[in-house]
């Protein structure tokens, strides 16, 4: 039996959202495993201006891909993002808001807890 993830805070990870569905392992959570190369772990919650810089960015999180099943996000969705998108996103000033409860601690391995904590929600 596989062990339970942690969150940044030292917790249970909760969840990051089912509406949409979001994670690497599309079941909710920002959880990882050794497939996740990009390191999917940071609970976002999108803003119309990080949208527009990942778009600039070349990964187009807007836009509807029906035939992956993704109905595209739009401000004020919870998405698993990877850390170091998040980190960029800060260095460029359009960093979108975070949940710790469901930011999962390796996270911490690219992106410095007093940074998490300028943009949570939560904790």
């Amino acid at each position: 039996m596989r062990e339970p993830s942690i969150n940044v805070l030292g917790g249970p990870l909760e969840s990051c959202s089912t509406a949409p569905m979001t994670g690497f392992f599309r079941n909710g959570c920002c959880d990882t495993g050794p497939g996740d190369l990009g390191l999917h772990t940071v609970c976002a919650v999108m803003t119309a201006e990080f949208l527009a810089m990942s778009k600039y960015l070349g990964n187009d999180l807007s836009t509807p891909r029906p035939e992956y099943g993704f109905a595209g996000l739009k401000p004020g969705d919870r998405w698993c993002l990877c850390a170091a998108r998040f980190l960029q996103a800060h260095e460029e000033g359009a960093a979108p808001r975070l949940r710790l409860a469901a930011t999962h601690r390796t996270t911490l391995a690219v992106v410095p807890m007093a940074i998490l904590r300028r943009y949570a929600v939560d904790g």
